[in-house]
């Protein structure tokens, strides 16, 4: 493939969904903010899902927890604003609905790090990430899965039976099976060696896998020495960031596999020239007719490729 004919890119405005019960100047100071330093505040979306029966959307907001937006709404109301009544969530990710039983299933980063700390949580090798079910019914969340390195992307097969989910932090695809014999049991799938981001299923068969970036040698010094980790970690961290990212970018062409469910490489694509310095990472990809729909949370607009 010659990604340098078939890319598009398209310059969007990243909806933000404002929280209720806040007083009306909060929402509106909110409103179209891009000043990340209050991204605590107005929140920020990560995972999305419509419910295609019902019409609503569906929210994992990093900072404000599992929220739900109405087809006539402007406003987003919580689901699961507070864990078990007792802390907010302080990751909020991925998301996945189960429209068999009403499920909905999401992950939770890290219960030490917030999303704007989201380095440290690569550098200090924390793996407090978490899958969890939220029931509907019941208005109760369940823990499935914890001891998570950087719990990040999920996706449901077609058939229902099983999540994928990803491991940031490992490089890892993972298979939690919620159906079948196999209930309850997690198995590694493939493990890359990029930092994977968000998962997508293809209509091609197989599910997409969009790569943040190398595993660069920043993560692998903190991870394999405790000292290296420990300086790094006293760093300011934009320093760290600046460094990781021109540190991965070195040789850097691939940003996103299409695996079979047995995790081998169907497709990849790369990326030369001029488009590989306009990606600074790339959070998840989409496949809708014969186009991939290429995301990215450090960039103001989408791509497209033509496949």
């Amino acid at each position: 493939m010659t990604p340098s004919d078939t890319m598009s890119w398209t310059e969007y405005t990243m909806p933000i969904f404002f929280l209720s019960g806040h007083p009306p100047h909060w929402l509106d100071s909110c409103r179209g903010s891009q000043d990340p330093g209050r991204e605590h505040e107005c929140g920020r979306p990560l995972g999305l899902k419509f419910n295609n029966e019902t019409g609503e959307l569906y929210v994992a907001d990093a900072y404000h927890g599992l929220r739900v937006v109405g087809p006539d709404d402007h406003v987003s109301r919580p689901l699961v604003p507070e864990w078990q009544g007792s802390r907010p969530f302080s990751f909020a990710n991925g998301i996945e609905i189960d429209y068999e039983t009403g499920a909905i299933y999401f992950t939770e980063t890290s219960t030490r790090f917030q999303r704007r700390e989201f380095l440290n949580i690569v550098i200090s090798g924390d793996n407090t990430g978490r899958l969890l079910k939220y029931d509907p019914k019941s208005n109760q969340v369940e823990v499935l899965v914890d001891g998570l390195s950087f719990a990040n992307g999920l996706a449901m097969s077609k058939d229902g039976t099983y999540l994928l989910l990803v491991e940031t932090t490992t490089g890892k695809i993972l298979r939690y099976w919620i159906k079948t014999q196999k209930a309850s049991i997690l198995e590694e799938v493939v493990q890359l060696p990029w930092f994977p981001d968000n998962i997508k299923m293809s209509p091609r068969g197989g599910f997409w896998v969009g790569l943040h970036a190398k595993r660069g040698k920043i993560a692998e010094w903190s991870i394999s020495y405790p000292w290296v980790r420990r300086l790094i970690l006293k760093l300011p961290m934009r320093h760290v960031q600046r460094a990781s990212w021109l540190l991965n970018q070195l040789g850097r062409q691939v940003i996103a596999l299409r695996l079979s469910e047995d995790g081998k490489t169907i497709e990849a694509v790369s990326v030369h020239g001029a488009i590989q310095k306009v990606f600074k990472s790339v959070s998840e990809v989409e496949e809708r007719n014969g186009s991939l729909w290429i995301g990215s949370v450090m960039s103001p607009f989408l791509g497209v490729y033509r496949l």
